[in-house]
């Protein structure tokens, strides 16, 4: 059956209007592509008329019909809420970051406050939440740590957290102090610890009568003993602290004489 054309001045108001047209009798088809865009659309378009379960898909995640959804897009950056220890020598070290978003093997690195960076000797991941690194960090001073995961997504430590610092170190030598008379003062010992900023005997025990000060760079022993009234040595050690809290120990000695007629009388 041949079609006809419906020219405009076959209808009496000059209008084509929905009333006028059936139902379903426009298709695709008589559509020009792109006529339909969103400022055509003066309502929404309710859920009905969208086929499918009830639900679509944005971006891989299913959304049920009106609902929402959020973090569309969202990268997921690794993040290190804390690292044990915060005090390292320049030997090399492990540190222990915590936290969360690691991905197997990310690179780690510390960064200098002046900018240096190093890479670690090495990363070991243990899970999404905990990756131990080995830093030989030859330089003094303060460093960020920065993670990055294989997907480039990386974060840096808000702050230079980790101190690269020396143990304090012994001047004087350990063993004897020397051997004093029993009954004399000691004079001054001296006890020299580079960097240290304290000194506390921590085993045995200065004996008594003489008393020990502690003070920066160096310990002082002075007095004279009254504990003793025969020949003996006193051991005792003494640790340095020195302002990062790191720590060295040392052993010493003091020995006493005495000669007869001292502590004693003989008839």
């Amino acid at each position: 059956m041949a079609q006809t054309k419906i020219k405009s001045g076959a209808i009496t108001d000059a209008n084509v209007t929905s009333t006028k047209i059936a139902d379903d009798a426009v298709t695709a088809a008589k559509i020009a592509a792109g006529a339909v865009t969103s400022d055509s659309i003066t309502s929404p378009i309710a859920n009905a008329k969208l086929t499918g379960s009830g639900a679509i898909t944005i971006n891989g995640t299913s959304v049920a019909l009106g609902g929402t959804i959020s973090n569309v897009g969202e990268e997921t950056f690794p993040n290190i809420s804390s690292f044990l220890p915060t005090v390292i020598t320049n030997a090399q070290t492990s540190i222990v970051l915590t936290g969360t978003n690691f991905v197997s093997i990310p690179h780690v690195e510390a960064i200098s406050t002046t900018g240096a960076i190093t890479p670690a000797d090495s990363v070991t991941f243990t899970s999404a939440t905990s990756v131990t690194a080995v830093f030989t960090l030859t330089t003094d001073g303060t460093y960020y740590l920065r993670i990055e995961n294989p997907n480039g997504l990386a974060m840096r430590t808000a702050t230079a957290g980790l101190t690269v610092s020396d143990n304090p170190a012994w001047i004087t030598a350990s063993g004897s102090l020397g051997t004093f008379a029993g009954a004399s003062a000691v004079g001054t010992i001296n006890l020299v610890c580079t960097d240290a900023v304290s000194f506390a005997v921590t085993t045995g025990a200065v004996t008594a009568g003489l008393t020990f000060t502690t003070g920066v760079g160096t310990a002082t022993i002075t007095g004279t003993q009254t504990a003793h009234t025969a020949a003996t040595t006193d051991s005792f050690s003494v640790t340095a602290t020195d302002a990062q809290g790191q720590t060295a120990v040392r052993a010493f000695t003091i020995s006493y004489s005495f000669i007869i007629g001292q502590g004693g009388q003989f008839n």
